[in-house]
């Protein structure tokens, strides 16, 4: 792959020259647009006018390739990168997991060098490594396995998983015309996303870090196949440009990536009224390197802490872009993690509890019975607090299930603090972790029931005991005032009235 115009050495050391690319272009003149691109490409004039006024022949289809891997992402300016030093020693060291992680982000530009350090352990540390990733029953099978056979047992159960990577599917077709513009925007946006959801999020770490990222170039090159395939429609049925005009509008929401291909093939034929074409700037993948890129750069530089948050952020990369029927092209990656922060710099469950409450404390004592009764921006504002402390707790023990346990001692001190809200959230988190571990093994055929294992004893789970709009934790709180979950007395109050709110009068008194 070329490195394109304005670096010198790759997204680290630009030059000084300030080169053309597809992603840094402004429409000015739509004819001098589709010159400049196709020339900052290699692509001459003749092909541009040939190109434009469809007379192509078939010995002279040259397309430009229209996306360069580096310029999709914003530029990273480091002093070094100093977590390749980091990663090295954590090779060195005894933490199996923290060395998986460092071989499942690979942040090193020689592939094999996890495998090389590794091979040069001894073997009896290696042995270690391999029976704590191994289950009983699989120990003995292990015996008579060589220690470069070893090592790779380790790789391979570090190593992340790698989609098949799909061509481009869909295709225009002659009856097009049947369809609106619509539909079709919404059909290639499809497809663009399909591809998306190929590409790990390892994957997209090592791309926002200036690492070789296949997948990530397979997916720009789909796209410029996407090109080709409808510029080949469009020369043979000149008359559906119309109709492309339209899709065009509605993809300026929708993929960059699909928009762009679909605006350079408008831009290439004479038959187009190209004045009403949009053509957006900027690097494509900022929505998701640039808030990868700032984790490296604002965070200390600790490789292992920076390598647990992004495991839970895999866990949230999947849920926000993967498991979704519609891509948010436009949404950034949020890499935020208050609460996992919170849990690397706690130095015991007790003091974590400590910390929550504190954060609690200050959010209540702005709540009152009337943003209760009114449902106003105060209310609003800690129920979402409350469910992201939920789904942040679940993704915590996804990505991290030695946390569990943590999190678990953790409520036990909420709860004698007698903060319910935090202390419901995380039990609301822990258990949909449990339920997220559910395997084959956990459903009794005979009695047609999964048997769930609860995270908490029954102690401490009664209080997220939705009977009767949680009756027990209601009882409690009426028993122990403290800072309260709000949803069941919200229900009340929509129930019963201002009266259903004394209940809960003397705990909001307190944090006052």
């Amino acid at each position: 792959m070329t490195t394109p115009a304005g670096y010198a050495n790759g997204p680290f050391e630009p030059s000084s020259e300030s080169g053309l690319t597809p992603s840094s272009l402004h429409v000015h003149d739509s004819y001098s647009l589709a010159q400049r691109v196709l020339f900052s490409n290699g692509v001459s004039g003749d092909t541009l006018d040939k190109g434009r006024s469809g007379m192509m022949s078939e010995q002279q289809m040259n397309f430009p390739s229209l996306f360069q891997p580096a310029a999709e992402r914003p530029g990273l300016f480091v002093p070094y990168r100093w977590w390749e030093d980091e990663a090295t020693t954590v090779l060195w060291t005894f933490d199996v997991q923290d060395i998986g992680r460092v071989i499942r982000y690979g942040l090193f530009h020689d592939p094999n060098f996890p495998r090389s350090v590794l091979q040069n352990r001894n073997s009896n540390t290696i042995d270690d490594f391999l029976i704590a990733l191994l289950e009983p029953e699989d120990i003995p099978f292990i015996v008579n396995l060589s220690h470069i056979q070893k090592v790779e047992e380790i790789l391979r159960r570090f190593k992340a998983s790698k989609p098949a990577l799909a061509p481009w599917g869909w295709f225009p077709v002659q009856a097009i015309h049947e369809a609106n513009a619509s539909s079709i925007a919404t059909d290639i946006d499809a497809e663009s996303h399909l591809l998306f959801k190929t590409i790990s999020f390892e994957e997209w770490v090592r791309y926002s870090l200036g690492y070789s990222a296949p997948s990530v170039e397979w997916f720009l090159l789909q796209h410029t196949a996407f090109f080709i395939h409808l510029s080949n429609h469009l020369h043979a049925y000149p008359e559906e440009i119309e109709k492309y005009k339209d899709v065009e509008k509605h993809l300026r929401t929708r993929s960059p990536f699909a928009h762009r291909a679909l605006v350079q093939c408008l831009l290439n034929f004479h038959e187009a009224d190209q004045s009403n074409i949009s053509f957006v700037d900027g690097p494509a993948f900022e929505f998701i390197a640039g808030p990868i890129q700032r984790i490296f750069k604002d965070h200390p530089p600790s490789l292992t802490s920076i390598l647990k948050m992004l495991s839970v952020l895999a866990v949230r990369f999947q849920r926000t872009y993967i498991h979704t029927s519609k891509m948010n092209w436009m949404q950034n990656f949020d890499v935020s993690v208050p609460f996992v922060e919170d849990v690397f710099g706690s130095i015991s469950p007790a003091d974590l509890a400590r910390t929550l409450t504190t954060s609690d404390e200050l959010d209540f004592a702005r709540l009152s019975r009337g943003d209760i009764i009114n449902e106003g921006p105060t209310l609003k504002h800690l129920v979402a607090r409350w469910h992201a402390l939920a789904t942040a707790v679940w993704e915590c023990c996804l990505a991290l299930p030695d946390l569990s346990s943590y999190i678990q001692d953790c409520i036990q001190v909420l709860d004698t603090l007698r903060n319910y809200n935090s202390a419901t959230a995380l039990i609301k988190g822990l258990r949909d972790y449990k339920i997220a571990g559910l395997q084959s093994s956990d459903v009794n055929l005979a009695l047609d029931i999964v048997l769930f294992e609860q995270s908490l004893s029954p102690s401490l789970s009664y209080l997220l005991d939705a009977s009767d709009n949680f009756a027990a934790y209601r009882r409690r709180v009426q028993e122990a005032p403290g800072i309260p979950f709000l949803l069941p007395h919200v229900r009340e109050s929509r129930r019963r009235g201002e009266s259903a709110l004394d209940e809960l009068s003397q705990g909001l008194q307190e944090i006052s």
